[in-house]
């Protein structure tokens, strides 16, 4: 697995942690199953600290993209269709905010955004 920190983003270094792991699962990198390196490890591996990579782990273990089991380490959880499909709804959704917020800045209107969106979309399929 590789997990790029950066010192100049505005993010926490665990929210670095959390959102390439979670794009690394949606993306079908990292399988139902499959063993993440354990918390010491990764924290030795990205020379930060062990309560950082367990924060990106719990953070993770929460929204259900990873199951901890005491003594064997953290697994890549089964994915609910569901489950997928809402984060990258919110995905969408964070690019599209950003997205806004540029074309509120540039003055482009909602008319332009809409007919900028269905060139990038592509044509609807019948």
């Amino acid at each position: 697995m590789n997990i790029i920190i950066s010192n100049n983003s505005g993010k926490p270094i665990y929210e670095q942690i959390t959102q390439q792991i979670k794009t690394a699962i949606l993306k079908g990198e990292l399988s139902p199953g499959e063993s993440l390196p354990s918390m010491r490890l990764l924290a030795k591996e990205l020379r930060i600290s062990v309560i950082t990579t367990k924060r990106a782990y719990e953070d993770l273990e929460r929204e259900g993209f990873l199951v901890s089991v005491v003594g064997k380490g953290s697994f890549v959880a089964p994915q609910d269709p569901e489950l997928l499909r809402e984060a990258r709804l919110r995905g969408v959704q964070e690019h599209l905010e950003r997205a806004v917020e540029a074309a509120r800045t540039g003055n482009v209107s909602l008319s332009e955004m809409q007919e900028m969106l269905v060139l990038l979309y592509g044509e609807p399929e019948e």
